[in-house]
């Protein structure tokens, strides 16, 4: 059994793409207002914006409380945000953890104005360690609340 893996899917949101990218480079700390998920996010190094900065993100996946301290990385020409797991629960069942998000406009001028690739890269500790879905489900339904919280605005 891969102890390697790497979960991914696409979907279509209606708000900017340049617009949900900001939300997680400069404005993390607002994502628990979009979302029910994320009860806070707060800076341990550096600040809301630089690469390299380290925030601990307070959450709950079905119905647990549960902590994930991680060093943000920005790719400012793709918009995408990276978080690299460096503590807390998830490190518990995982050598490595990158949570991404990856925002690309749409050209089309349909109703959705851009796609956001929800992806995990995990290592597993052992063999018998599930598949992150539960985290994966949580992301998606995070990356949803944040598109509907900006087209709101």
């Amino acid at each position: 059994m891969a102890l390697k893996g790497k979960l991914e899917t696409e979907i279509e949101i209606k708000a900017d793409a340049q617009k949900f990218y900001e939300t997680f480079k400069q404005q993390s700390h607002q994502v628990p207002n979009a979302t029910d998920h994320i009860q806070a996010v707060a800076v341990h190094e550096g600040d809301w914006e630089t690469h390299g900065s380290v925030k601990i993100w307070q959450y709950t996946v079905e119905g647990n409380a549960e902590v994930f301290k991680e060093k943000v990385e920005f790719d400012d020409a793709s918009r995408t945000v990276t978080l690299v797991g460096v503590e807390g629960d998830v490190m518990k069942s995982y050598k490595t953890f990158k949570v991404i998000y990856k925002a690309t406009p749409k050209a089309d001028g349909g109703l959705a104005r851009a796609t956001v690739t929800n992806t995990i890269e995990y290592e597993k500790l052992r063999a018998d360690v599930p598949a992150p879905n539960k985290y994966f489900t949580m992301m998606v339904n995070i990356a949803k609340d944040v598109d509907a919280h900006l087209v709101k605005a």
